[in-house]
């Protein structure tokens, strides 16, 4: 508990930027380290100016225990960057938050198929409605939602997330005790028993305007992908997609009508670098093959209607885990309709992954007739494309009497 405060000192002091505390930890490396060095020290930080050096000189730990207290009343751990149960992938992106305060179960996220799924705060009944659905299928199969709690399109990725009897885990831009939207006080309670409610701010912090861009890189950072559902030109959605393709993530869009100004801005990504997404396989396809044991055939019986009504965060779970689903089988010595280029294509993925000049180079074609077999394989859900423009099976194949290229 004692190093905990130390913890608590560093994250709270207010005129230090989170790059500079994370300096400082990587310099010292412990905070209570920190906590009793001194001025002379701290200026050996690259970066400290002496006005800086200065703010470190306030060992008051009052904040911290109020913190713990705060804490302890509303039933929240506190994981610091060095925790083991902190999760890797945001150890990984560029200014990860020094702690987490959690509400709920938190998944192991390495061992996770977790989606992002973001959408502007006035959504569209478009946006409500396939948001809902997709999230809904997506987290039935197996995949772990992750949004951040907002009004619209966040709201929505939450409620189907929990009608499928799924995970879904919120990342809120200020603390736990202070519900924000008000309306969704009870979609939060649900959230709270059924998943996980993550926050960099400790209690009492309010839901103000500039945490949540701050606030968009822990969602994108927890996840594989993201997933706009909407998006207007000028959108906070926009940020958590930029942010996911600076953090190296996987980016999917919901195709919207093209005079609607609702997703101008998520349209635009969809045809500069975002793939476009019908249903949940669109982006669980991209992960299947690495999270064999996570993906699972959809067990919940769809809701006729989306966009209306309050889940139940209680559903039963099954009893045991589905077995994954397998794939579609395809028979090589039977009337399986491939061209010849498609053939070599897909006999040449038998051997796993490839990159298109991988391709190109085992089966001896020219480069136009591998990218027109490609889409037209990919169409037909033969193979799947994955990050890096990489292209795998999607089929099982048979023995064929011909297995040479």
């Amino acid at each position: 508990m004692a190093s905990l405060k130390y913890w608590l000192w560093l994250a709270s002091l207010p005129k230090l930027s989170l790059h500079m505390k994370l300096a400082l930890l990587e310099h010292f490396g412990e905070p209570d380290r920190i906590y009793y060095g001194e001025q002379g020290e701290y200026l050996l930080v690259k970066g400290m100016t002496r006005p800086m050096a200065a703010c470190l000189e306030d060992k008051s730990l009052q904040t911290a225990d109020q913190i713990l207290g705060d804490c302890d009343r509303l039933g929240l751990r506190i994981l610091t960057i060095r925790d083991t149960e902190y999760p890797e992938r945001l150890q990984n992106i560029d200014a990860p938050p020094l702690l987490l305060y959690v509400q709920g179960r938190m998944p192991r996220f390495e061992d996770e198929v977790a989606i992002a799924m973001v959408g502007t705060r006035r959504a569209s009944p478009y946006a409500i409605t396939q948001g809902e659905r997709l999230a809904f299928q997506m987290a039935g199969l197996g995949a772990v939602i992750v949004s951040g709690l907002a009004a619209g399109g966040d709201a929505a990725a939450h409620r189907g997330a929990l009608r499928a009897g799924g995970l879904t885990v919120a990342v809120i831009g200020g603390g736990h005790d202070i519900i924000y939207p008000r309306e969704n006080r009870r979609l939060y309670e649900d959230i709270a028993i059924q998943g996980a409610i993550l926050s960099e701010y400790p209690p009492g912090t309010e839901h103000m305007g500039r945490h949540f861009p701050i606030r968009n890189r822990i969602i994108s950072g927890l996840s594989l992908g993201v997933l706009v559902t909407e998006a207007p030109e000028r959108s906070g959605a926009l940020i958590t997609a930029n942010r996911a393709l600076d953090q190296g993530r996987d980016l999917f869009i919901l195709p919207g009508q093209v005079d609607d100004w609702h997703c101008a801005g998520s349209n635009r990504l969809l045809g500069e670098c975002g793939y476009p997404v019908q249903d949940a396989w669109d982006v669980l396809s991209h992960y299947a093959a690495k999270f064999p044991n996570k993906i699972r055939p959809l067990r919940a019986k769809e809701p006729q209607h989306f966009g209306s009504g309050r889940p139940s965060a209680r559903r039963e779970a099954p009893a045991a885990p589905p077995p994954p689903p397998a794939l579609p089988v395809l028979d090589l010595a039977g009337d399986h309709g491939l061209t010849d280029d498609q053939l070599r294509i897909v006999r040449a993925l038998r051997g796993g992954t490839l990159q298109v000049d991988e391709l190109i180079e085992l089966t001896q074609l020219p480069a136009r007739r591998v990218l027109s077999a490609l889409t037209v394989l990919e169409i037909d859900r033969v193979v799947t494309q994955e990050s890096g423009k990489r292209f795998s099976l999607a089929v099982t194949l048979t023995p064929s009497p011909q297995a040479a290229l």
